[in-house]
């Protein structure tokens, strides 16, 4: 896409990517879903509100009935390729959020009783 934009060979493009700016191309790493701050501090909150039972009672951990919900999506990602970046040296892999187009979904639930 740069060499096509620019005129130059692909040879030529990498070369300069790669020797005079010393850039790496890196997959971006995926994640499932990307947190904001107050999901973040309400995971911290429920995480101490959780110790703080289980310090009070030993027993309490054996009470916990444990769910998840899940959709299960069809969806088409996008390749390690087609994801991946150009970056400067010392810089970390780019994050992702992985995207999902579906025309299927269906709901998992899951519970577990200790």
């Amino acid at each position: 896409m740069i060499a096509e934009s620019l005129n130059m060979s692909v040879g030529s493009v990498f070369t300069i990517m790669t020797e005079d700016l010393k850039k790496k191309k890196l997959c971006a790493r995926f994640v499932p879903h990307t947190l904001t701050t107050e999901q973040k501090e309400h995971q911290i909150a429920s995480s101490e509100d959780l110790i703080a039972a289980a310090d009070e009672d030993p027993n309490f951990l054996k009470t916990i009935v444990t769910g998840d919900e899940s959709w299960c999506l069809e969806y088409d990602p996008e390749t390690k390729r087609q994801s991946s970046e150009w970056t400067s040296p010392g810089k970390s892999r780019p994050m992702k959020v992985r995207a999902s187009k579906s025309k299927t979904k269906t709901m998992l639930l899951v519970f577990f009783d200790s």
